[in-house]
């Protein structure tokens, strides 16, 4: 029998203040929720602009803790007035120095799951996040929500396969991969890595990208965001590749049994034989 999830994702604009950033995206939610959207997922520092365009001390204002915060506390809420579990991603401060990117999963009942921080923190033009982020150390969690078994990488990270791997090793069934990334640098790439690790990895990938310039930078965002099957489709074509969008769509969990027992990748594999990828 089918198990069939509804679920949505974001690609923004920019506002220029987080109280509008944050009323825009809770506005998504009631939509997606009004949709019949039981889980919904938001783009990287989905509550700041796209700061790592450059390397100013300033923007360690846009940090706040987690789950402590008062972007996270007020995600809570609209988990619990939507009924929808929710991706959260934002700029993390654990302690003085201490600076992570997040994402938080809250549950459809609004109680905290726990966070995911980023593995991969890349330094290069127009993406200076060594600047700000350290390297995540809580490992690949993976979380049993009221839709399945949820797992978040993020962005940079997504050109990494041991991640996606070990999200599936971990019992995935969704992985959402909030992401800002311009069309100059990798934008080929956008189409052909997430459909590729959901083949590889047999789960669904929620790819969620920014769109529209900012303030801090050139990098022009893409959005062209989508949901992938286990099979490398994309579920119901891509968002826009100008514009902001709220996707929703129906994800038939039942194909990853499906899928798993055909291609069989989970029993092939080979743990034995890798000791040399751990390797320095």
């Amino acid at each position: 029998m089918a198990n069939v999830v509804r679920a949505a994702l974001v690609q923004a604009t920019w506002t220029g203040d987080t109280e509008s950033m944050i009323a825009k995206h809770e506005e998504h939610a009631r939509a997606a929720a009004a949709q019949g959207a039981k889980v919904i997922g938001f783009q990287e520092v989905f509550n700041a602009p796209y700061f790592c365009q450059v390397q100013e001390s300033e923007h360690y204002r846009w940090a706040e803790p987690v789950p402590d915060g008062p972007t996270v506390r007020r995600m809570r809420e609209l988990a619990r007035e939507t009924g929808m579990v929710i991706v959260v991603p934002v700029f993390e401060v654990e302690g003085s120095g201490f600076y992570y990117n997040t994402a938080a999963v809250i549950d459809a009942d609004g109680s905290y799951l726990g966070k995911y921080r980023k593995h991969h923190i890349p330094q290069v033009k127009g993406f200076w996040e060594k600047y700000y982020f350290k390297p995540g150390n809580l490992g690949w969690p993976v979380f049993d929500t009221a839709v399945g078994k949820v797992g978040v990488y993020i962005c940079y990270d997504r050109h990494f396969p041991e991640g996606w791997r070990q999200l599936g090793l971990n019992g995935a069934q969704i992985v959402y991969n909030p992401s800002a990334t311009s069309r100059g640098l990798s934008a080929y790439l956008w189409k052909l890595e997430q459909p590729a690790a959901a083949v590889a990895n047999e789960y669904f990938i929620a790819a969620i990208n920014r769109v529209g310039q900012e303030e801090y930078g050139d990098n022009d965002f893409y959005g062209t965001s989508y949901f992938v099957d286990p099979r490398g489709r994309f579920v119901d074509g891509t968002a826009s590749d100008t514009k902001e969008e709220l996707l929703v769509r129906d994800l038939d969990l039942g194909l990853i049994d499906e899928v798993r027992q055909q291609w069989a990748f989970y029993r092939d594999r080979r743990p034995d034989a890798y000791e040399g990828l751990v390797r320095p």
